[in-house]
């Protein structure tokens, strides 16, 4: 029996109102999800070194790979996912699955691709292969291989990982280096201490090995995240706050975070904060559990919070608390009659709640002309503590692709131009990888988008390729001089130590933009070194 990753009530929400805009994007929706779209699962690698004490690298392939290949688009099931379904079959987190059990565990999770491989060690350099079988067609690729000292086994998973991406997706065209530098900020002795702090079987020793990989890298976004969340679930509510407020914002894992700040902060009464938090979460990704939430907190705060409530209630109708919190919040308000249509509603999903029962007693009461029908009564919103990191997923993956079908109805160079937009939002985050593959779909529509060009050869400016990087700048400038491609040059002259050649650079966007602060420090840093702009 599949276990499937469904659309969750505000995506269809989402996808009604793309209907009345855009009758094509809907239908195409519903073609891509009926074909099952691009889910992938990748397996642990399996351990032939012989040696136990390197089991921890079969799974640091799996959070490698499922990393980047999410990261070119895939919807990849998450580690909590996989164990799940594992619990589910009845079979052991650690076991070699035969390809007859693959193909079962990729079918509970729904899964249309899946990612198996082993790897080996001798004389310190690992070699590890790679295979991807195709579930509906019972198909499995040829292996892809490739090997490196274990030092640098980062670097080793990530060419994998793209050598499996062109596999599964066609016509991928994000170069394997951007892919290798996609883990060129983490620590490998850090990353280790995290995959073994999320495999530990005990709390002890989790604890312990999430607070080495944050000492090692104190901004490791998911070793930050995973013992934040370990804190919260041992109730160190201050602590999972302290600590779940250092993973970056532009991390796309700073919304779960978010949530389970906010929850830590709601759990010590600091209500502000925890609106604070939720609202963060919340205007990136308006999931009703988060909305929910903001609500709570707000009427902790004795503020009105009955919009957001109805905002929730309205994406999820299906949900008992969200229609209950709706009602104790217009009780206060002392709107009966709305109360009383909210309490019957939350009532007929779960018979069984003796809090909205008495709830329901109490507004009758008030609506009879009781005069005191329910002293003591103080019921209050109910706060959703449960957080499901498929679901936030899956709903960013869903806004994507609903995204991309939209820009389709648009000219050539009007998507190019959308499309490098967003690729310049990842690449402000520092998501190389997902900036690349935006500009390459700019330019796969639109090969003479000077914007694309110029992203990408910022891309290639931050992976290392500098050749490349000054092609990419210079072709851009020959279809439409810009800032930001003149900067590349300029940032690689200065490298160089081509001064003369970085000044006309830099004064050629000051040019186009006298006030870019950009350009303006790069100017400062010439005359820094005794290079006036010409």
């Amino acid at each position: 029996m599949a276990l499937p990753l469904r659309p969750r009530p505000i995506i269809l929400l989402i996808l009604l109102a793309l209907a009345a805009i855009c009758p094509f994007c809907a239908q195409a929706q519903t073609t891509e999800e009926s074909t099952g779209g691009r889910v992938a699962l990748v397996l642990p690698f399996d351990n032939r070194t012989g040696q136990p004490a390197l089991d921890w690298v079969g799974e640091s392939f799996a959070d490698t790979l499922s990393q980047r290949l999410s990261s070119a688009g895939l919807f990849t099931i998450s580690r909590d996912d996989r164990v799940y379904a594992l619990d589910h079959l009845g079979l052991p987190t650690g076991f070699r699955p035969t390809r007859a059990t693959t193909i079962r565990i990729a079918q509970t999770l729904d899964a249309e691709f899946v990612v198996v491989g082993n790897y080996t060690l001798n004389s310190g350099r690992v070699s590890a292969q790679a295979q991807v079988v195709q579930v509906n067609k019972l198909q499995m690729s040829s292996p892809v291989q490739d090997s490196a000292d274990l030092a640098h086994l980062l670097d080793l998973e990530n060419g994998l990982a793209w050598q499996c991406a062109r596999q599964i997706v066609p016509g991928f065209a994000v170069a394997q280096q951007t892919f290798v530098a996609a883990s060129s900020g983490v620590r490998l002795d850090a990353y280790e201490s995290y995959i073994r702090g999320i495999t530990a079987t005990t709390d002890e020793e989790r604890v312990q090995r999430l607070k080495s990989a944050v000492q090692l890298s104190p901004t490791y976004a998911p070793a930050l995240l995973a013992l934040g969340k370990l804190q919260y679930t041992q109730r160190q509510f201050d602590s999972a706050a302290t600590t779940l407020a250092k993973v970056p914002e532009g991390d796309r894992l700073a919304l779960e975070a978010g949530f389970y700040r906010g929850l830590a902060r709601f759990n010590t009464a600091r209500y502000a904060e925890a609106e604070a938090a939720f609202a963060f979460v919340a205007a990136r990704l308006p999931l009703p559990e988060v909305v929910n939430n903001q609500g709570v907190a707000l009427a902790r705060q004795h503020k009105d919070g009955i919009p957001f409530l109805q905002r929730a209630s309205t994406a999820d109708p299906q949900d008992a608390d969200y229609h209950f919190n709706l009602a104790v919040s217009l009780r206060r308000r002392v709107d009966t009659a709305a109360a009383l249509i909210q309490v019957d509603q939350a009532l007929k999903l779960r018979p069984n709640d003796t809090e909205a029962t008495q709830l329901r007693a109490s507004l009758s009461g008030a609506a009879n002309g009781a005069a005191q029908p329910d002293a003591g009564f103080d019921p209050q919103e109910r706060i959703r503590r449960t957080y499901s990191e498929a679901s936030f997923r899956q709903a960013a993956f869903q806004l994507d692709q609903i995204r991309n079908l939209h820009m389709a109805t648009l000219s050539p160079s009007e998507r190019a131009i959308q499309i490098s937009q967003i690729g310049q939002e990842y690449l402000a985050q520092g998501l190389v990888l997902e900036a690349e593959r935006e500009f390459q779909s700019a330019l796969a529509v639109d090969p003479t988008s000077a914007t694309a060009h110029a992203g990408l050869a910022q891309v290639r400016e931050r992976s290392g390729d500098a050749a490349v990087a000054r092609q990419e700048a210079e072709k851009s400038i020959q279809i439409h001089p810009s800032v930001a491609a003149y900067l590349v040059l300029a940032r690689l002259d200065l490298q160089a130590n081509q001064l003369s050649s970085s000044a006309t650079n830099v004064r050629s966007a000051l040019q186009i933009e006298p006030n870019n602060g950009s350009a303006r420090g790069m100017r400062q840093a010439l005359e820094m070194r005794g290079q006036k702009l010409p």
